[in-house]
């Protein structure tokens, strides 16, 4: 039997943007788990406030300013980095997982927005996506804090949503490239 990991766990923030028809927006990683989809999600830096990470991870990974700020979690959810990851992040070493707050944002802005092409690009493509689809999107060491988050927000993405909820046929992705 191996000894238990003695690391922290990293301080870390998860971002719920959400349109005004309450789905949220996620993108497509470039690393790591190459191909699945997140929200965008970044570290909290010594003395920064989660919101205040979550606006500067938001627009660091995607560009985005036009938002204001509707809901945090509750409380923290934390993860574990499995053993045998292929590909670990930087912060592996230091770290033996994440312990995230969560924070939700209503977008205020455009889709033109949105750019990936950022400095240090973490995703290929972006697209609109419900907050039920959250579990099933991402890696599987990761799925029972998505499954959390999106109990614990789901009235919230419902309050917004509304009576006039959009059909599901504006859900096409983005590529890195940009809009069409």
């Amino acid at each position: 039997m191996s000894a238990p990991d003695e690391r922290p766990f990293r301080p870390s923030v998860g971002i719920l943007v959400f349109a005004d028809d309450g789905r949220i927006l996620v993108g497509r990683r470039l690393r790591g788990a190459v191909g699945t989809w997140q929200p965008p999600q970044g570290g909290i830096d010594p003395g920064e406030t989660p919101l205040r990470a979550a606006l500067r991870e938001l627009q660091e990974e995607t560009g985005i300013v036009s938002v204001e700020p509707i809901a945090e979690s509750a409380g923290w959810y934390t993860y574990e980095l499995p053993s045998d990851l292929p590909d670990p992040p930087r912060w592996a070493a230091r770290y033996r997982g994440q312990q995230q707050r969560w924070v939700a944002l209503r977008f205020t802005g455009s889709d033109s927005e949105i750019d990936l092409a950022t400095d240090h690009p973490e995703f290929s493509a972006w697209r609109w996506a419900s907050l039920a689809e959250l579990p099933t999107m991402g890696v599987a060491f990761k799925r029972s804090v998505y499954e959390q988050v999106a109990a614990e927000f789901a009235g919230l993405a419902a309050m917004i949503a509304g009576p006039r909820s959009r059909t599901s046929d504006a859900t096409g992705e983005r590529a890195l490239e940009g809009p069409p």
